[in-house]
Parts: structure tokens; sequence; C-alpha cells
């Protein structure tokens, strides 16, 4: 058993290649380089590496959420507009609240690259306690949906969709997340902020 301060994370690769080990799978790796460089507070991963098939990606998203316990859960792989691309209608359909805010921020950053973004179909949703979010495939554009953009300086110039994952799960009941924040600054209300101990 983990303690109640652990953040448990669910990460899922959704490619029909990488499961079959026709190439390396690069997302799980990515996101796991994020959490090593971006979480102060104790946190654990449990990983899937699927094919783009529906009933799978709904079965992992469940198993993840319902079994193990995950509070948040990524997704990477599968959102664009091929056939087979089809994480967006598993996730919507394992939903018990849908939160469209991430998806538009999503391709708000990455319209900053490519005008192709608005082709992507990323989604994010709450199944009962866990946050499940689709990422897109590709480890630069993992990076700069969860960090944001920073200008010549440092300075933060469009905020990546981290920043409010914390206090995201401080509302449906999860673990208090904190962040190193020269790699992404969590956002909370200032009555939800805790104080660190002495």
């Amino acid at each position: 058993m983990h303690s109640e301060d652990t953040l448990t994370i669910g990460l899922v690769s959704i490619s029909d290649r990488a499961s079959q080990g026709v190439y390396k799978d690069e997302g799980i790796p990515a996101l796991e380089d994020f959490f090593k460089r971006t979480l102060s507070s104790p946190w654990r991963i449990v990983t899937r590496l699927i094919p783009d098939e529906q009933p799978a990606i709904e079965a992992a998203l469940k198993d993840l959420a319902d079994q193990e316990g995950c509070h948040l859960v990524l997704t990477t792989g599968g959102t664009g507009p091929a056939p087979r691309d089809v994480t967006p209608e598993a996730t919507l359909a394992v939903a018990t609240k849908v939160m469209p805010g991430f998806g538009e921020q999503m391709r708000q950053i990455s319209l900053n690259f490519v005008p192709t973004a608005i082709l992507s179909r990323q989604v994010a949703v709450i199944r009962n306690r866990t946050l499940i979010i689709n990422l897109p495939g590709q480890p630069k554009s993992i990076r700069e949906t969860l960090e944001g953009l920073r200008d010549a300086q440092g300075r933060q110039t469009v905020h990546g969709i981290f920043a409010a994952v914390p206090y995201c799960i401080d509302l449906i009941g999860g673990p208090y997340v904190e962040t190193h924040e020269d790699v992404v600054k969590a956002f909370r209300p200032k009555s939800a902020i805790r104080s660190k101990p002495a």
C-alpha cells in the first residue's frame, strides 16, 4: 500500500506499432522525465502500452482509475483524425465529467508551432476521482503542452496545462501535489495553498 499523500499516475501509450515492438515507445519515457523534473511531492507511476483499439483503451483507463487507484492518467497517441485514432472516443466513453479547457489550451499552445494543431482532438475528463488527459504523441509536443512556453529570458508567456492539474486533483479528492516552480508553477487560489512545514 502507498501513502494517501502519494500521487499515483497512470501513463498510457497508445500505438499499434510500439505495442507490437516495431519501434520503441517514446511517450512514456518522455512523461517519466517530465515528472522527475517537475514533482517535489511523492509520486509513483503505473504504465500501459496498448494498441489503437477502443475497447483496449477503455479497459486500460477503467483499470487504472478503478483498480490501480490512479489520481491522474495521461495518454499519448491516437488523437488525430485518422480512422484508427480513437483515444478521445475511448476517453469520453469512460467519463463522468468532461473538462474541455484542457484540450482547448493544448491546441492553443501547439498552434504556436504548427497550423495542423487544429487537427488534434485531445480531450480531458474526470472518471469519479481520476483526472484523465489525452496528450499529443511526440515528446516535444508533450513537453510544450505540459510546461507551456517561455521567452528567451525564461519568463512564462503561455501557461502549460499542468499548472492547473494539482488544484484539479485537490478538488476531486486526491493528494496535495507540489511542483518545482522553475519547471511548472502550480496555480491554486490563495485559500487552497498549504503552508510548508517549518
